[in-house]
């Protein structure tokens, strides 16, 4: 195992990962709140 270099890791991966899930939770948000809205109007 080599000595770690701050500064020199790939985190390429990880960061596609991240924005992966932030466009998930925020197609899921999105959605909740459409299906609380349809729920309310039509119930009202």
């Amino acid at each position: 195992m080599g000595e770690y270099k701050r500064g020199t890791m790939d985190i390429r991966t990880h960061e596609q990962t991240f924005a992966g899930f932030v466009r998930l939770a925020t197609w899921v948000g999105g959605f909740a709140i459409l299906t609380l809205i349809f729920v309310a109007l039509v119930n009202g």
